[in-house]
């Protein structure tokens, strides 16, 4: 991992007093930049997150497809994961904590925005830092690509539909034109781009062509996230400060899921014989998230100043510490996942 990478939580940590403290001084600035809105997408949070997400898929060979049969039984578990269990499992502990064991502590008007938040967050499985998880815990690296290509595939067709079905279920009102406006600007969209310009670098000079675009797109994905941060935090300033436990009491729920779906899934692994170099990154694939489209959806569906936004967030500030501990415990438990 780069030092930019390693340290991500403390970035956040960084935005977090920058967006409060800019949102206090120069409120006028944050509410013109709301202002810039088209059919409800703020165009340059749009822009922002283009940059942040555009880079990422740009990893993602879809070629890889034509693989899934050789980790048929490690794919099988960590899609049940991924779309059968974390979304409803993310659910479930957003009505437990939030909706109910938190309710005294959090604002009343924003209870249900924040469920919502958690969902999107869970119904997104994470698409480009899998690849430094797996690369870190020596995961086998054709599984994790074919198991993210399949990821991405599924999620064009399901994001929305999942959603919907839980937010309905947590009793949000879902405006469904705005959910399919963000899949397509935020899914669809960004992985044809992203694909018709993969192919034509790699026609043109190969994967050092690639490569050499990714080194230069790193840092600018890197700064696009951060910016965003400094928005939210700028929109949701108030209300922070005026009960500053609030994102420790939504960041239970995420921590809860995430040990909670990475044990599962290494686990059941364990359990049908997965050879431990495809387990080990799909506990990790089965755990994180694509936080980037669970903050633009937050965005699309909710707005800026929403508790469904600040939720997604969150989710960004404890992702890095959180899915180095799995890494951490994967690598560690190779022995006993190996003695039987």
């Amino acid at each position: 991992m780069s030092l930019f990478e390693r340290y991500l939580s403390l970035w956040v940590g960084l935005c977090i007093v920058a967006g409060l403290s800019l949102g206090h001084l120069f409120p006028g600035v944050f509410q013109t930049i709301a202002a810039q809105e088209v059919a409800q997408v703020n165009l340059p949070v749009a822009a922002l997150i283009w940059l942040m997400i555009v880079p990422m898929l740009l990893k993602i060979d879809f070629s890889a497809l034509g693989h899934v049969r050789e980790h048929w039984k490690g794919m099988t578990i960590t899609l049940v994961i991924n779309w059968a269990v974390k979304p409803f499992s993310m659910a479930l502990l957003g009505w437990l904590f939030i909706a109910t064991l938190f309710r005294p502590w959090l604002p009343a008007d924003q209870i249900d925005s924040y469920i919502a938040g958690l969902i999107l967050l869970a119904a997104a499985p994470c698409t480009a830092m899998v690849f430094v998880w797996s690369r870190l815990c020596g995961g086998e690296p054709h599984y994790t690509l074919t198991q993210v290509a399949v990821n991405d595939l599924i999620m064009v067709f399901a994001f929305a539909p999942l959603v919907g079905l839980l937010l309905g279920v947590a009793a949000v009102t879902v405006p469904w034109a705005t959910l399919l406006l963000s899949v397509l600007l935020y899914i669809v969209l960004p992985v044809v781009v992203a694909q018709l310009w993969r192919r034509a670098l790699l026609r043109r000079g190969g994967d050092t062509a690639l490569a050499a675009v990714l080194a230069r797109l790193h840092p600018a994905s890197l700064l696009a996230l951060l910016s965003t941060l400094v928005l939210l935090f700028g929109f949701q300033g108030e209300q922070v400060l005026a009960q500053p436990l609030i994102i420790a009491l939504l960041a239970v729920p995420i921590l809860i899921q995430v040990y909670f779906n990475a044990g599962l899934a290494y686990w059941l692994s364990r359990r049908f014989g997965v050879a431990w170099c495809v387990a080990a990154p799909g506990a990790l694939i089965g755990a994180s998230n694509f936080f980037e489209l669970a903050v633009a959806a937050a965005i699309s569906l909710f707005g800026l100043s929403s508790g469904a936004a600040l939720a997604t967030v969150v989710g960004v500030l404890v992702e890095v510490p959180v899915m180095l501990s799995v890494v951490k415990i994967v690598t560690a438990s190779k022995g006993w996942y190996e003695r039987r």
